[in-house]
This record gives structure tokens, C-alpha cells and sequence, in this order.
């Protein structure tokens, strides 16, 4: 039977202060659609979390709330210019533009899915035309798809001319608890000026649960009506947010993700195969040619390989040192 075990951070179950939470605001009745006390009291840890003054919304999947959010950005003759490789340019089937009624995505390239600025001022200076869409907004991704992490200087770098030209800003944090528990500061979001956050719970250990953090507040109008049209309002809404009660109250958002980061930590410093990117986060990406990945797989293990080829390893909340040695000692093995 293969294991999948570093096939993805969302292979996990629930970490337990997320059940738990789940538990506690099951009993008795509450308001439906997000109009519940659950719901406020998360939105209120979310917003002290990244001292922001913002409308909060909860999501079940990442690919609604990316999508969502860029159509409440750009309009349907413009685009979002986004990282060639990141997960709204490359894994939502074209969410985006459908939800966008044909927005379209603008890709940029960068090492370890990190913006090039250069790259950024030539399509701000591109100018406009009838003939192609223009860019009306921006989407960075923190941590990225490879596992590296911004700085706030390097968010600043891609934010400040982004807004100058008149661009909103759009932050994919699927992986901010892992940024925030390699060093970026969560505040940042704000003083960085972005728009709308998408706030990654799935992928931290929880059940499925986004949020959508509104920062721009006139972004709110109507935005309910989005998501009902969405088939994102969900009725029983304070199963959305009570994972975040427990993950935040108890500080496991980012605790658990700092694990899951020394574990990739681990699993790298024992790798011996060429690591390709930085490991900022709970990712590790190396380079394996086919034959070995397939004994790897035939050795039981399943991993992906990613978009620039690498193979990917991931690590989550619920990775264990002992796994991770059982991994290591396969790929000396097949090495």
C-alpha cells in the first residue's frame, strides 16, 4: 500500500485543536450564513492576528476563495498578473477567468515562485491597449509554490509600484502560517497595503476552511451575494470558522507549521538528492530523474513531481521525525 504521507500538507487529517473546536460549537442553534457568534468570534482573531480592520469571509475551498476574490478585483477585459507558477496561474482549471467572466492572468517569472521586480516594471510599463487585457490587479503568494518565503522588503519591492500603477493587490497565503512561523510578520499584510488576503486553514491542519479577509472594506458590497453565486455561502457557516477558534486561540496556526518546517528541515539536511529551491517552509524539491522516482514509488512512497520538474516533498502539522527518517533511509537506499 503507498504511502502518501509527503505527497502534499493536505493529506493530513484535522490537527486536534481544530476537532476540538469543531466539538465545542457544535451543540445548541446558531444563525446561518456567516450571521453567527462562531463566525464574529473568528473574524475578531483573525483581524487581531494581522491587525487589520478588515470583513472577514469563510471559503471551503482555496480555489472559490482565489477565484472569488480576483474576480471582485479585475474586471472581465482585465488581468491579474501573478507569478507564472503559482497555484491561480497553473492549478484552478481556469477558476479565475470563470468566476471573472474572462479574466485574465498575466504570468510572470521569478526564482522559487518569487516575482521578479524587473519583470513586474516591464508589464506595468508595457502601456495599454485595446488588443490585450492590462493588468488591473496583483497576486503574490506567500510562502510560494516552491516553498520559499518574501520578506516584507520583497513584498514591498512587488506592492509599491503594483499600487503606484493603480493595481490592487491580492495575497494567496494557502501557506502563511508556515511563512509566519519562518519569520514573516502576519501584520505585514497590512502595512503592505494589500486588498484582499486569502487565508490559508486547509493547509495549516484543519478541515477545509479558508478565509477571506477583506481588507478594502468597499469590497464588501455585495460580496455575500458573491459567494451565494459561487456556491461558497455555506448555511451551517460556524463549521468554517470554528477551526480557526481553535487554531488562533491556541496559537496552533502557527505552532504546528513551525513543525512542519523543521520537518522539511530535517528531510533536507538527510536528502541525498540535489535540493532546488530554498527551504523556507515545509516544502522540499529535488531533483530525481524518473527511473528513481519510480522506484521510489515501487519502494512505497508517493510524491508528485512539480511544475519545473523538481519532485516534491511535503511536509504538514502531522509529519513525524520517525517518517521522516523511514523516508530518508528509502532514498539513500534508491539513490
Amino acid at each position: 500500500m503507498a504511502r502518501y504521507d509527503f505527497a502534499s500538507d493536505n493529506v493530513a487529517g484535522a490537527m486536534p485543536e481544530v476537532l476540538d473546536a469543531l466539538g465545542r460549537f457544535n451543540g445548541g442553534f446558531e444563525a446561518g450564513y456567516g450571521a453567527d457568534g462562531v463566525s464574529a468570534r473568528a473574524a475578531d482573531l483573525i483581524r487581531g492576528l494581522l491587525d487589520v480592520d478588515a470583513e472577514i469571509w469563510f471559503a471551503a475551498s482555496g480555489t472559490a476563495a482565489n477565484a472569488l476574490t480576483l474576480a471582485a478585483l479585475a474586471a472581465p477585459h482585465e488581468a491579474v498578473a501573478a507569478h507564472e507558477h503559482s497555484h491561480v496561474a497553473t492549478d484552478e482549471t481556469g477558476a479565475p477567468g470563470f468566476f471573472g467572466s474572462g479574466v485574465g492572468i498575466s504570468g510572470l517569472p521569478g526564482a522559487s515562485g518569487r516575482i521578479d521586480p524587473d519583470a513586474l516594471t516591464r508589464l506595468l510599463a508595457a502601456g495599454e491597449s485595446a488588443h490585450h487585457q492590462s493588468p488591473a490587479a496583483l497576486s503574490v503568494t506567500q510562502a510560494t509554490e516552491f516553498g520559499a518565503v518574501y520578506l516584507e522588503a520583497d513584498l514591498a519591492a512587488l506592492a509599491g509600484p503594483a499600487k503606484a500603477a493603480g493595481l490592487r493587490l491580492h495575497l494567496d497565503g494557502a501557506r502563511l502560517a508556515n511563512a509566519t512561523a519562518a519569520g514573516f510578520d502576519p501584520k505585514a499584510v497590512g502595512r503592505l497595503g494589500v486588498d484582499v488576503l486569502v487565508l490559508g486553514g486547509t493547509k495549516a491542519g484543519s478541515t477545509a476552511t479558508e478565509a477571506i479577509v477583506l481588507i478594502d472594506r468597499s469590497l464588501g458590497r455585495r460580496f455575500g451575494a458573491r459567494l451565494k453565486h459561487g456556491g461558497q455561502l455555506t448555511s451551517k457557516a460556524r463549521f468554517l470558522a470554528a477551526p480557526w477558534i481553535g487554531m488562533l486561540d491556541s496559537g496552533a496556526w502557527s505552532a504546528r507549521a513551525a513543525h512542519a518546517n523543521a520537518m522539511a528541515r530535517r528531510l533536507a539536511a538527510a536528502m541525498p538528492f540535489p535540493v532546488n529551491h530554498p527551504v523556507d517552509a515545509n516544502g522540499v524539491f529535488v531533483s530525481m530523474d524518473e527511473p528513481t522516482l519510480g522506484r521510489l514509488r515501487a519502494a512505497g512512497w508517493f510524491v508528485y513531481r512539480f511544475i519545473d520538474g523538481s519532485v516534491r516533498f511535503m511536509c504538514s502539522w502531522a509529519t513525524t521525525p520517525e517518517a521522516v527518517d523511514d523516508l530518508a533511509a528509502t532514498l539513500r537506499a534508491i539513490a
